[in-house]
């Protein structure tokens, strides 16, 4: 049975924190808009720390999550940015007490390491979605719908996509993330169990053949054909081979999953993108594809 944290209201606390790289700016407008939900926010210190890259030292960042994940008082915990770091510390996390009272854990990007282990092995929802970084480049509908998803109400998003994919409608459980990120856990306790599940994927700044070797790589373990749906977000600022490579990561995609019967949707409004949409990984969706219009809804 999956477990939902409990959904935020009014007053709550909640802390933002930094598994990764360091703040390379002040993020006070993403806490001013935290604060007009009406919650308290607590600060880590990896908010303000540094070391090399890093929003501190290993020990530092795993230290200021532990002591979020252990506080009762605190209601959910928000990275503060992405970048490279949180497959660093994630086997030093402690979720003994985090486990017995579950709740949100926020953030995408590098973040999903943290977010896949939440689901994988803890069996606890979570949310991919904008970051403090990232409040201010956002689009208001993709700040609603992660208070939404915070603050329990459900949401359904629409869209026409200029890339047709299968037609199809289908419920099923949501989970993924960063592509390059979903790689680096697997075999690891991290792993998500891909079947029978919709699966969301997005990535930024990867070259095309990583991308072409990635979803080979799903494909040869058989985690494409297992699948209930595959719903392909933003995959943008990718670096083109000197040589031309050939296929954009779509065609990729498409090339890989076209011999499955399940419903496929590109173009998705999440990832690194200004309308970066929450994403509940671990609750259950209804996916719609038809022709290039499609919808997802939380149930």
């Amino acid at each position: 049975m999956i477990k939902q944290p409990p959904y935020l209201k009014k007053g709550d606390k909640i802390a933002i924190v930094c598994p990764a790289k360091k703040l390379p700016k002040p993020i006070d407008k993403g806490i001013e808009i935290l604060q007009s939900w009406g919650l308290e926010v607590v600060l880590g210190k990896t908010v303000s720390s540094s070391h090399h890259q890093f929003s501190g030292t290993d020990e530092l960042r795993a230290q200021d999550i532990q002591q979020f994940l252990d506080d009762p008082s605190i209601k959910a915990i928000i990275a503060g940015r992405g970048g490279y770091g949180t497959i660093r510390i994630i086997d030093e996390l402690d979720f003994t007490i985090f486990n017995e009272s579950p709740k949100w854990l926020v953030g995408f990007s590098d973040i999903t390491i943290l977010l896949s282990h939440a689901l994988a092995k803890l069996n606890t929802q979570s949310i991919h979605g904008q970051m403090p970084y990232t409040f201010e480049d956002s689009t208001p509908e993709a700040l609603e719908s992660l208070r939404k998803a915070l603050f329990g109400e459900n949401d359904t998003y629409a869209y026409q996509s200029d890339v047709k994919g299968r037609d199809g409608l289908i419920e099923g459980e949501l989970v993924g993330g960063n592509l390059t990120l979903l790689l680096a856990v697997e075999g690891s306790v991290s792993e998500m169990d891909y079947e029978d599940k919709i699966l969301f994927i997005e990535d930024v700044g990867e070259h095309e053949y990583s991308i072409d070797r990635m979803m080979r790589t799903l494909k040869r373990k058989g985690k494409l054909a297992k699948l209930k749906g595959l719903v392909v977000g933003a995959f943008n600022e990718i670096g083109e081979e000197s040589i031309f490579f050939g296929q954009t990561p779509e065609e990729v995609i498409w090339e890989l999953a076209k011999e499955y019967n399940y419903p496929i949707c590109f173009n998705f409004p999440s990832g690194h993108i200004a309308d970066n949409r929450a994403m509940v990984l671990g609750k259950t969706v209804s996916l719609s594809v038809e022709n290039k219009n499609i919808e997802l809804k939380y149930l």
